[in-house]
C-alpha cells in the first residue's frame, strides 16, 4: 500500500457550530466536540484501523489549542511527550503505540482571516456589499490584513514537497512500510491541503471537511508522481 497522509480537523468549537472564521483566536472544544473526536479515535486509530499507529512515521499539528488537544484525544500512544505538554501521560492510560515525532508548526495553521476573523460569511458578504465591493470567495480573493491565495499556496506546497522528499520518497524506493503522515489542523487549511495535494488551484475546490473530520490522501498506482484523493477504502475486519 502507498503511504498516506490523514488529514484530521479539530473537533467542534463554539465558533465552528455558528460558522464564525477561526483563525489566530484560541478557543476550546466544546464539551460534545472532544466526545465524538474521542469517538473518532476508538473508531479509526489502531494497528487493524484506518491510522495505525506503527505506520505513522510524522505527525503535524496546528499551534492552535483546539488541534493539539484534538491529537490528546485521538490517542495515537507517541514514545514522546506531546510538545505543548510538560508531562506525558502515563503508559497506563495510553500504552506507547507510534515511534512518530509530532511537530507543532505555522505551516498548516488555518488561514489567516485577518479583518474577517470571527465573522460568518454572511457578514463579510454584507459588509463587502455595503462597501460597494463584489462577492466574497476565499479561494479567489482571500482575506484583507491577513493571507491571501498565493500566501498561503506556498506554505502548503513547501510542505508537501518537505512530506514527499522526508517521509513518502523512501517508502516507494525502499519497500518501507512505515510511512504514513498525521496532521491535525483547520477546516480551511485542511480543503486546502487536499487541492495542493494533487495540483489543483484552489478556485476549484469543492471539498468540505466537518469538524472533528478525517480525510485520507495517497498515490495512484504506487507512483509518487500520481497524488490522488482516497475518497474511501476498505476496513479490517476479523475473517
Amino acid at each position: 500500500m502507498p503511504p498516506r497522509v490523514f488529514i484530521i480537523r479539530h473537533g467542534e468549537t463554539e465558533w465552528s457550530l455558528n460558522g464564525r472564521h477561526t483563525g489566530t483566536t484560541d478557543l476550546a472544544l466544546t464539551e460534545n466536540g472532544e466526545k465524538r473526536v474521542k469517538a473518532t479515535g476508538k473508531a479509526l486509530v489502531g494497528n487493524d484501523r484506518l491510522i495505525a499507529p506503527r505506520k505513522l512515521v510524522h505527525v503535524y499539528v496546528s499551534p492552535r489549542s483546539r488541534a493539539q488537544r484534538t491529537l490528546e484525544l485521538l490517542e495515537i500512544g507517541c514514545r514522546e511527550r506531546l510538545p505543548w505538554n510538560a508531562d506525558r501521560k502515563s503508559e497506563s492510560e495510553e500504552p506507547i503505540r507510534t515511534e512518530a515525532q509530532v511537530e507543532v508548526t505555522d505551516a498548516i495553521r488555518e488561514w489567516d482571516y485577518g479583518d474577517y476573523e470571527g465573522l460568518t460569511s454572511k457578514r463579510i458578504r454584507e459588509i463587502r456589499k455595503e462597501n460597494g465591493e463584489g462577492g466574497w470567495d476565499i479561494w479567489r480573493d482571500g482575506c484583507p490584513g491577513g493571507e491571501s491565495p498565493e500566501d498561503v499556496i506556498a506554505r502548503l506546497d513547501a510542505l508537501i514537497a518537505e512530506i514527499r522528499g522526508k517521509y513518502h520518497g523512501p517508502c516507494f524506493s525502499d519497500e518501507e512500510e512505515k510511512g504514513d503522515v498525521l496532521i491535525v489542523a483547520h477546516g480551511h487549511i485542511l480543503r486546502a491541503f487536499a487541492m495542493r495535494w494533487v495540483g489543483k488551484p484552489l478556485t476549484e475546490t469543492a471539498l468540505i471537511l466537518e469538524a472533528g473530520g478525517v480525510g485520507t490522501l495517497s498515490y495512484e498506482h504506487h507512483n509518487i508522481e500520481e497524488p490522488a484523493i482516497i475518497l474511501g477504502g476498505g476496513f479490517v475486519v476479523d475473517a
